[in-house]
């Protein structure tokens, strides 16, 4: 009986363990994710390295692209490398998109077709979308700052793309509309990263 009793008890553990788990690896696989695109080279390091840091102290996934693989230097020397392209990614494994600004996103991102509907559709699915410095101007050119609240590195050329495509412009460090967040430059690299939090958070 008592033999009975253990075997009882021994196989309610077993099972209870087995649930634990499967809870375990639900909670895992609820885990935010994040895309960061830069441009291939002279991508802003700041912008790059201090979200991402504070993404992952966040517990975040992170995974950054940009229009070819390899390893790729920002304009300060810092450097990272990619095994994916921005065309090889699909939108619904993650749940925001930041893309990094420095004198390359005007030559590899302002035009980017594939990432302006890769833009459009995290915004279509109500995900949290941000760019910082000269990056803004890839979410103008997509379409989806028409009528929002937007910043932009202070250069004529970027913030007439912002107004030309229907945003407001407004000269702050970080500027939040709906689940769009914009930043103005590098120092504010920071900051753009803990609002992107925020927002996941919620």
């Amino acid at each position: 009986m008592r033999g009975l009793i253990f075997l009882s008890i021994l196989l309610l553990a077993t099972i209870c363990g087995c649930v634990e788990k499967k809870i375990t690896n639900e909670t895992e696989d609820d885990t935010v994710s994040v895309l960061i695109v830069i441009a291939p080279k002279d991508f802003r390091d700041e912008e790059l390295f201090e979200p991402l840091q504070i993404f992952k102290e966040n517990g975040f996934n992170v995974e950054v692209v940009s229009t070819t693989r390899g390893e790729h230097v920002g304009m300060l020397g810092g450097k990272i490398t990619t095994t994916k392209t921005i065309d090889e990614v699909n939108a619904k494994d993650y749940d925001a998109i930041v893309i990094v600004g420095g004198i390359g996103s005007k030559e590899y991102l302002w035009d980017n077709v594939e990432l302006q509907e890769l833009v459009k559709e995290f915004y279509n699915d109500g995900k949290v979308v941000s760019a910082i410095c000269l990056s803004p101007v890839v979410l103008a050119r997509a379409g989806i700052l028409k009528d929002k609240e937007a910043t932009v590195y202070a250069a004529k050329e970027a913030i007439k793309e912002l107004e030309k495509h229907g945003a407001t412009y407004v000269d702050k460090g970080v500027v939040v509309d709906g689940n769009i967040v914009t930043a103005k430059n590098p120092n504010y690299a920071k900051d753009f990263g803990l609002e992107i939090v925020k927002l996941l958070k919620k």
